[in-house]
């Protein structure tokens, strides 16, 4: 008695509602449906993977309106928009990994590419590396210690600046006008192109070094024009989420305010912040005309950033593409280019993960 008393709950429970394995069903049988219809008029993995979304969102919008009743018709609805929407989101991102592994993982495991560079290398050495067979010379070695030193001064010039303007805008300013005008001049400032900032740095070295200078200090100026804005506004944010307690705390104890922010402010913003100077540093590397009208472009490795043209993985990308080696055979520098382009992106995730690293490490320790 009391088994079919259990066994009728059972059935009252689950009445109206769809088994639990009817999605798999629905989808393995959209992928093969899809599959069918496509191979009619021509089979392609993007319109599979495309109608088979589609066709299973239909079918299990469909069956829940049958079956469960259009309120969880419309809610499945919904959430089919939702996956769709995030599916298409992430398929550009998937393809360009995937197209930039496909064709740059060969030239970065080519021997020397990472240790050597372009001085020397001639379209007579092209056009022999792909007649005989032989691994491709000219690395990207001289590209790479340009992208390091250009970024490196970038942020020394950057960080700065921006640190102790978010920290007058939160501590001191205490929203006068001075501060607006600031904070508007900070948001144009995050909206400029970047080929603006590059034709900055060029125009204001011109008047004061002559025209024509290109060095890696200017581009490393043109860079930080990019890179203050984005610290600013990361920094101030940090910044204010500072309780006012522990301020108050610090000025009741006769502590003077800028010891307060050097010791109790900063040290607790301090994971946000580095966290956003990190962020500031991947959007900036990157960049390829700012570099292009400050830096020029070099086959030789050059180390001091104060004289001489410097080349970075972004311009050495485009004049591959642009300029190839050989201009009647230009599979050797397009394989250095996809190369150098995985290579950059790989150096912007890691600078992404050293950014939750840092966030990480220096987030304030919490206890019972």
């Amino acid at each position: 008695m009391a088994t079919l008393i259990t066994e009728r709950k059972r059935s009252a429970l689950t009445r109206g509602r769809l088994p639990r394995y009817t999605p798999w069903v629905i989808a393995a049988s959209a992928v093969v449906v899809s599959a069918a219809l496509l191979s009619l008029i021509g089979f392609n993995v993007f319109g599979w993977a495309v109608l088979s979304a589609v066709l299973f969102a239909a079918a299990n919008v469909t069956a829940a309106a049958i079956v469960e009743g259009r309120r969880k018709a419309t809610d499945k609805l919904a959430s089919s928009l939702i996956y769709g929407a995030f599916l298409v989101a992430l398929l550009p991102l998937v393809s360009v990994i995937w197209t930039v592994l496909l064709n740059g993982v060969p030239g970065l495991l080519t021997p020397g590419f990472l240790s050597t560079s372009m001085n020397g290398v001639t379209g007579a050495v092209d056009n022999a590396a792909v007649a005989d067979g032989t691994p491709v010379l000219g690395g990207v070695y001289h590209a790479l210690v340009g992208s390091v030193l250009i970024t490196l001064w970038a942020t020394i010039i950057s960080v700065p600046v921006g640190l102790l303007t978010a920290i007058y805008l939160v501590e001191y300013s205490a929203g006068n006008k001075f501060s607006k005008v600031i904070t508007f001049l900070v948001d144009v400032m995050t909206g400029i192109p970047s080929i603006v900032a590059g034709l900055f740095a060029a125009a204001f070295f011109a008047l004061i070094l002559g025209p024509g200078t290109k060095t890696g200090f200017v581009a490393a100026v043109a860079l930080s024009v990019l890179m203050i804005p984005v610290v600013v506004r990361s920094s101030e944010e940090m910044l204010k989420i500072v309780p006012n307690e522990l301020r108050e705390a610090a000025y009741a104890l006769g502590v003077r305010k800028w010891r307060t922010i050097v010791k109790v402010v900063i040290p607790t913003a301090i994971s946000g912040i580095a966290s956003g100077v990190t962020l500031a540093i991947a959007r900036v590397i990157g960049e390829t005309a700012p570099l292009l009208v400050t830096a020029g472009f070099a086959t030789s490795i050059n180390m001091n950033v104060f004289a001489g043209w410097m080349s970075s993985l972004p311009t050495f990308i485009y004049t591959q593409i642009m300029t190839p080696t050989s201009p009647s055979n230009s599979d050797p520098s397009t394989q250095r280019a996809w190369a150098a382009a995985l290579l950059l992106i790989l150096l912007v995730m890691l600078l992404n993960l050293g950014a939750r690293l840092v966030a990480r490490l220096f987030a304030p320790k919490t206890g019972r």
